[in-house]
């Protein structure tokens, strides 16, 4: 059986903000073909990840002055709920699923929940009845690409998943010097143009209302090769094509629409979660070959700003912090406040899920679809979720702020659909 361990600093700041801000990922898999033998394919789904150590691990408090540790458990049968038996169509069982956050983890019982949807009616692709497969996981166990590795580990992919090796968490005093002294350096490297400023924040415009309605969901499939240059791109342009039209058309100045973009962080090997989230400039109001342009510069240059070592040893310095220090930290975070400015005016999280190589009770799967959860600050996120040459574009919004109709019919004209 696997050792525990302590969960890194950004691990569990994520744990504990998720008893404030829920933060559950959900990710859905669908099949072509609905499972006979129903209680066989979930008891294979059981079996893989009983074989699987990072699919066993339940999180620990260690007391208020240690981390809260990763502890092995066994798969227990409530982590895979039926829902709907009877059959559900399409629309109805993404509506179902983007209501599945309401429930949060406790991440003490499970961190992980593979939700079924046996007979699913209408699913793109699909031949006759469809089954889908939710995995909710709780964000401080699995950023995205840790949430692909663990969903082929159960889906049948048949690759093992990293084990996270923790590092040693340093003197924070020690780690603090060396990281006033690589700020300094990033200081200098931005004013010399070595590397490029961070981002400005975007003004607010009317998609940033408190969301104040049950959100709703709607989701289009496309091919790879439907966006050019890459994946990212391609539905960022477009993106700013129907938001830029979708605010215009309300009388909103759309001059510096931007959009939070999550991107690749330095790679901590003991996190769960390695990401940031960078404001990328939409740029409405060039034509779409020059747009593209400039956000795939855009999206270099915050790479290129996250690469400098100012941003490790920043990291490494936070990683040190005491446990007693940074929960008290958390605790000081208020839930209903709201900024002057926003990184981006809408959210666009692009994950690639990996080859389409899983099943489900001997179905392949065709797709996988992913829905960016709303906030205080915004109430239109898009989710973009490759699975072999499928993409799935994916949009949740809260219709008292955004008209869906109106806003789903421009994206899809922007996406030649």
């Amino acid at each position: 059986m696997a050792a525990s361990r302590a969960m890194t600093a950004v691990d569990a700041q994520m744990f504990w903000m998720s008893a404030v801000v829920p933060s559950d990922q959900l990710v859905l898999y669908a099949f072509d073909g609905s499972p006979d033998a129903l209680d066989g394919a979930i008891d294979e789904m059981r079996r893989r990840a009983q074989a699987c150590s990072e699919l066993r691990l339940r999180a620990a408090d260690a007391g208020a002055w240690r981390y809260p540790r990763w502890c092995p458990g066994e798969v227990s049968d409530d982590q895979f709920p039926l829902h709907h038996e009877g059959g559900v169509d399409w629309q109805g069982c993404l509506d179902a699923a983007a209501r599945l956050r309401d429930d949060t983890l406790d991440l003490h019982r499970m961190t992980w929940c593979a939700h079924v949807f046996p007979r699913v009616l209408g699913i793109p692709g699909c031949r006759g009845v469809g089954s889908v497969v939710v995995l909710q996981t709780g964000h401080a166990f699995a950023d995205g690409s840790r949430g692909t590795a663990l969903a082929g580990a159960l889906l049948g992919r048949g690759k093992p998943v990293p084990v996270p090796v923790s590092a040693r968490r340093g003197f924070l005093p020690f780690r603090g010097v060396a990281a006033a002294r690589a700020h300094r350096a990033l200081v200098h490297d931005t004013e010399t143009g070595v590397v490029p400023p961070p981002p400005p924040g975007r003004p607010l415009l009317s998609i940033n209302q408190r969301p104040r309605a049950t959100s709703v969901v709607r989701t289009m499939v496309l091919r790879r090769d439907q966006l050019a240059p890459t994946v990212t791109i391609g539905v960022l342009v477009a993106v700013s094509d129907a938001l830029a039209g979708y605010l215009a058309a309300r009388g909103e100045d759309t001059s510096t629409l931007g959009a939070e973009v999550t991107m690749a962080g330095a790679q901590d090997s003991g996190a769960h979660n390695n990401f940031r989230n960078v404001g990328i400039a939409l740029h409405p109001d060039a034509d779409r070959a020059r747009r593209a342009e400039l956000i795939a510069a855009e999206l270099a240059a915050q790479r290129r700003r996250g690469e400098h070592p100012a941003m490790r040893t920043s990291a490494a310095a936070s990683a040190a912090i005491p446990a007693a220090l940074l929960r008290w930290g958390v605790r000081q975070f208020d839930p209903d406040a709201r900024g002057a400015t926003v990184t981006g005016n809408t959210v666009v999280s692009s994950v690639n899920r990996g080859p389409a190589d899983l099943s489900f009770g001997g179905f392949p799967v065709l797709l996988a679809a992913g829905f960016s959860g709303l906030s205080p600050m915004m109430s239109l996120t898009h989710g973009v979720h490759g699975l072999g040459d499928t993409i799935t574009m994916s949009v949740q919004a809260d219709p008292e702020n955004v008209d869906v109709d109106d806003y789903w019919a421009r994206l899809q004209s922007a996406l030649s659909v």
